[in-house]
């Protein structure tokens, strides 16, 4: 069928590359590109003799455009796909452009020196990208991805009108660490510390870190102590979604790693402002992140499940209705599958559905679209298909 580039080797990129081998049909032919090509050369080692799909790997330095060009030229894939850092998106966007190459992404970009993520430097890409021919589907991952394709879903089946959604993300698995983070620490701790925010009537409503906390019973796991944060997807679904009222996210944290956070945020450890140290300039969190666990060791040790969803709350034939779509996820079925944890797995799934989808031309659209801009039942088969299925309550517990 064709050919993917995959820029980044960390945890959702070696699940994303395990299930492009499984999926050999739609990817023929893939290529892992990082700074550090030997991580590529022990991926392409441990899973050429299991698959048909033909693997390449290749050494790129993703901050930089001609490098990404030259990659992109020489192996002319049909669609890029950008498991790199959040830093990277626009650089990667930059080379599809200049090549005139299908882009899909997991997160939205975040510029290095401030804790600040928004859609705003993407969405700026839309005429580009139309004009070229080519597509953006930004946020192809869980949440955002697949929270998106589940109020898509939502909308297009059980509402005539969405006004309410919470996106519960619960992670029951324990590690056994006193603390660590399940993805990029960098990223986790710049996001957690952050202030959080909800989109209300028209607007966002900003609050302090962890300031608004509820206890939610999650399906398979049990009560667990979320807490409000800003997350990318409420800016796209305020958007996409007509008669929306409110939109929330919420996180589950143990008490553990929140003491263990406001520790290292009191004495200055999760501040990205760099200092001088014997010389050299660090940024504190940067060397945080190189003394605390990498989350792709984390597998083999973490048990438990994950449980994240959207309850919705709207009118269907001028009734009152609410509706929850949630996937419960084990972190020891993933690592027997693919040698990841969870975390890794329910963002690196939907990677690559998204990616199959602009590939087979299932979603044929040019320009820059999040993923709640495209139908989304052959998204949601294919979460089923292929290790990420979906549940639905119909009485669902509502956040208050």
């Amino acid at each position: 069928m064709g050919k993917a580039l995959i820029i980044g080797c960390g945890g959702v990129a070696n699940v994303a590359i395990h299930k492009c081998c499984q999926n050999s049909e739609v990817f023929t032919e893939i290529m892992i590109a990082s700074r550090t090509k030997s991580k590529c050369d022990a991926v392409k080692e441990k899973l050429e003799k299991t698959t048909a799909t033909k693997i390449h790997t290749a050494k790129v330095d993703a901050d930089h455009v001609d490098e990404l060009i030259a990659l992109i030229n020489k192996f002319k894939p049909d669609v890029v796909l950008n498991l790199a850092l959040p830093y990277q998106d626009l650089t990667i966007m930059d080379a599809c452009l200049a090549t005139k190459t299908n882009y899909v992404d997991t997160a939205n970009y975040e510029p290095i020196d401030t804790a600040k993520f928004e859609y705003s430097w993407q969405w700026a890409y839309r005429e580009k990208f139309k004009e070229a021919g080519i597509t953006a589907l930004l946020g192809s991952g869980f949440d955002p991805g697949v929270t998106g394709v589940f109020s898509a879903y939502a909308l297009k089946h059980e509402f005539d009108e969405i006004n309410y959604i919470d996106i519960l993300d619960c992670n029951a698995g324990d590690h056994g660490y006193p603390f660590a983070t399940n993805f990029n620490p960098e990223i986790n701790i710049r996001e957690v510390s952050a202030n959080g925010s909800y989109w209300e009537d028209g607007h966002f409503v900003e609050t302090k870190p962890m300031e608004i906390k509820r206890v939610y019973n999650f399906p398979e796991i049990g009560e667990k102590d979320m807490y409000l944060l800003h997350h990318e997807e409420l800016e796209s679904l305020a958007l996409n979604m007509p008669g929306i009222k409110r939109i929330r996210f919420f996180m589950t944290f143990g008490q553990s790693y929140l003491t263990h956070l406001k520790c290292l945020e009191n004495v200055g450890m999760t501040s990205i402002e760099p200092i001088e140290y014997e010389g050299k300039q660090i940024v504190p969190l940067q060397f945080l992140k190189a003394v605390l666990p990498d989350p792709a060791s984390l597998g083999p040790r973490t048990v438990g499940k994950t449980n994240i969803g959207c309850i919705f709350k709207g009118k269907k034939d001028g009734k009152e209705k609410t509706y929850y779509l949630y996937n419960v996820c084990d972190h020891q079925e993933c690592y027997k599958e693919v040698e990841s944890q969870a975390i890794s797995y329910t963002t690196g799934v939907p990677a690559m559905i998204g990616a199959m989808m602009l590939m087979t031309k299932t979603w044929d659209k040019k320009g820059v679209f999040n993923i709640e801009e495209f139908d989304p039942d052959p998204f949601m088969d294919a979460l089923n298909k292929w290790g990420l299925p979906w549940k639905e309550s119909f009485t669902p517990e509502m956040v208050d």
